[in-house]
């Protein structure tokens, strides 16, 4: 019996570790490597919306320490190479950040990398505000 998000081989049994692990089939992952996955958010708040995720379970941007600034540095890297690659020119019109607790719908640390940022959905623009209690906007990170 699974406990404390587990299933009985230590797993973890969220959707994004799912997706790391290639376990879901309905993700439309678009870049993979040892650390990290992208993949099209299933709610898309932009023309362009999709998560980073590491691939190693770890709760959110609260449980992140300096330890982990190259991780963030890399994820930050995937979301724009990757806004590149679907063909993103305009790079200053981009929202990469991550909500924090308790305004994040999955406990797993996921980025969200968004573009054109000038044609986020109206009824969620307040998800996506710098400067928020919701939102850390990591943009310039690297």
């Amino acid at each position: 019996m699974a406990t404390n998000n587990t299933d009985t081989s230590g797993d973890y049994l969220c959707t994004f570790c799912m997706i790391a692990r290639g376990q879901d089939q309905e993700a439309q992952v678009l870049k993979k490597d040892q650390e990290l996955v992208c993949f099209r958010d299933i709610c898309p708040a932009a023309p362009h919306h999709y998560l980073v995720v590491p691939n190693q379970h770890i709760e959110n941007c609260f449980s992140l320490h300096n330890g982990h600034v190259t991780l963030v540095e890399k994820m930050v890297e995937m979301g724009r190479t990757v806004l590149q690659d679907q063909g993103v020119a305009d790079m200053t019109d981009i929202r990469i950040g991550f909500h924090q607790p308790p305004y994040t719908s999955i406990s797993h640390l996921h980025l969200h990398v968004l573009a054109p940022a000038s044609k986020i959905a109206g009824s969620v623009m307040f998800k996506f505000l710098p400067g928020t209690v919701s939102f850390v906007d990591v943009s310039a990170a690297v």
